[in-house]
């Protein structure tokens, strides 16, 4: 018997029982659509937290000194003249003072973080003013009480009056506003929206700290990363005497971890979704092995006139493919169709491969095939005369 008469054989019988064809199809449309939306949602949520890691800058490396000890400190100048030691291996570095603050304008009052820094942290963290200007040498120089704020701090604040140039509180010290940033939204370093930036020597006078214990610094360029990081390694070894008062976290070891944990998540989840498509082919097996005994008389005439085994395997092991294939392409419609609506209540962008369609189909197939070989055999195993007088 020819494939094709053997498939519109399939087809005819398939399309004699709809809803039953369509409930034996629903484990592998429920487990395609799964396996591709939970991929797609895994790989966009991916792309989404790379290209915010990226948008920091993939040179980028923070320093943060943890030792308490008095005897074990580092001096703020000298860990600045690494970058003229070093000036092919690191491009700028930033000191940074954070601590929390209470921003006051007339009646509105909130609390958020502050940051004092030199203007060389603008290009390292990547921020972008969109009124007015970010703070400068002469502002660090003279403890000048300038400050540059965040959207959301803008937006609470002042409301609907413009920021730039008015006075502010915080901690009830008053402030003039420079500048005010570009909205960024949410990064893997937290919201730049809500932080508010004053220079280094006024944020540590308002804190009441001469340490520095954080340092932001960028790499000369990608290549140098890792040069980096090795100077400021045996710079800090050899000031502290102790790596573990220390510690160094470059933007392409963040990038390496959280590709790593979305990755492992993500085929986790696929696997197990994959698990419903298992359970559509036991339904497949269980709704064919019910065929072959609703046939079992039609399987005898046609053994009786001629037919060979390998006809009537041929036969039923195609209708198990079809009705898995045919699940596996209704499950590809939804799943792509699943991915997209999700990704927007989700606020994502889904990237639905077409390789990871491609082997969810392939693999709706299998399905089919390997569950299918046992009725198909069952089938083609009987003899004409048992089948005949079968009742």
């Amino acid at each position: 018997m020819k494939f094709i008469q053997a498939f519109y054989m399939a087809m005819s019988s398939i399309l004699s029982n709809k809803g039953r064809s369509f409930l034996t199809m629903l484990g592998v449309i429920i487990g395609v659509s799964a396996v591709i939306m939970l991929v797609s949602i895994g790989q966009g949520a991916t792309s989404m937290v790379t290209e915010q890691i990226e948008g920091m800058g993939s040179n980028l490396i923070s320093v943060t000194i943890t030792g308490r000890s008095t005897n074990r400190t580092v001096d703020m100048e000298e860990f600045m003249e690494l970058k003229d030691r070093y000036p092919n291996v690191i491009g700028a570095i930033s000191p940074i003072v954070q601590t929390g603050v209470t921003a006051k304008y007339e009646n509105n009052n909130m609390n958020t973080n502050l940051e004092g820094s030199l203007p060389a942290y603008q290009d390292i963290v990547n921020l972008t003013v969109e009124s007015g200007r970010f703070i400068t040498d002469v502002d660090n120089d003279f403890r000048n009480k300038v400050a540059v704020i965040g959207q959301d701090v803008a937006d609470e604040l002042f409301s609907f009056v413009s920021p730039l140039g008015r006075d502010f509180y915080l901690n009830g010290y008053r402030f003039k506003i420079i500048g005010v940033l570009e909205s960024k939204g949410m990064t893997m370093m937290g919201s730049s929206d809500s932080k508010i930036i004053i220079p280094l020597s006024t944020a540590q006078r308002l804190a009441q700290t001469g340490q520095i214990r954080s340092y932001y610094v960028q790499a000369a360029s990608e290549e140098t990363v890792d040069g980096a990081v090795a100077v400021m390694e045996d710079f800090l070894t050899g000031k502290l005497s102790d790596e573990n008062l220390y510690n160094i976290f470059s933007q392409t070891q963040l990038l390496e971890s959280v590709s790593s944990v979305t990755q492992t998540l993500t085929y986790m989840l696929a696997g197990i979704a994959a698990i419903s498509l298992l359970v559509g082919g036991i339904g497949i097996m269980n709704i064919m092995l019910v065929a072959v005994s609703e046939r079992t008389r039609e399987i005898g005439i046609r053994k009786a006139i001629g037919a060979k085994k390998r006809d009537i395997l041929t036969q039923f092991l195609i209708e198990s493919i079809v009705v898995s294939g045919l699940g596996g392409v209704l499950g590809i419609v939804f799943g792509v169709q699943g991915a997209k609506f999700v990704s927007g209540l989700m606020d994502i962008t889904a990237v639905a491969s077409p390789s990871v369609i491609l082997i969810a189909f392939l693999f709706s197939v299998m399905i089919g095939m390997i569950f299918g070989i046992y009725p198909a055999n069952k089938a083609a195993s009987l003899k004409p005369i048992d089948a005949l007088a079968y009742e």
